[in-house]
C-alpha cells in the first residue's frame, strides 16, 4: 500500500468506526423512547381503569342520592295539607252560613 491508500484506509475506518458508533448512539435512543412509550401507554391504562373506577363509584354515589331526595319528596307529599280538600270544605261552610242566613231572615 503506498501513503495515499493508507491513509485512505485509516479514514474509511475512522469513519467506520465513527458510523457504527452513531448508530449504537440512535439504537440506544430508539430503545430509550421505545421503553418510554411502553411506560406512558401502561400509565394511560392505569388511568383509564382508575377513572372508570372513580367514575363508577361517583355514581352510585349520586344515584344513592337522587334515591333518598325522592324518598324525601314522597315524604314531603304525603304529610303536606290537602288544600284543594280544605278550600272545598271551607266553600261548602260557606254556603251553608249564606243558605242559614236566608232562610232565617
Amino acid at each position: 500500500m503506498t501513503v495515499p491508500e493508507a491513509s485512505v484506509a485509516v479514514e474509511l475506518e475512522r469513519l467506520r468506526g465513527t458510523v457504527s458508533t452513531g448508530f449504537a448512539e440512535v439504537k440506544g435512543s430508539l430503545t430509550v423512547l421505545v421503553e418510554r412509550s411502553a411506560r406512558t401507554e401502561q400509565d394511560l391504562l392505569r388511568l383509564r381503569e382508575e377513572t372508570e373506577r372513580d367514575l363508577a363509584a361517583l355514581r352510585a354515589d349520586h344515584d344513592k342520592d337522587c334515591d333518598e331526595l325522592r324518598a324525601e319528596v314522597e315524604a314531603l307529599k304525603k304529610t303536606r295539607w290537602p288544600l284543594q280538600s280544605v278550600n272545598a270544605l271551607i266553600g261548602l261552610g260557606a254556603l251553608v252560613v249564606a243558605v242559614l242566613a236566608l232562610i232565617y231572615t
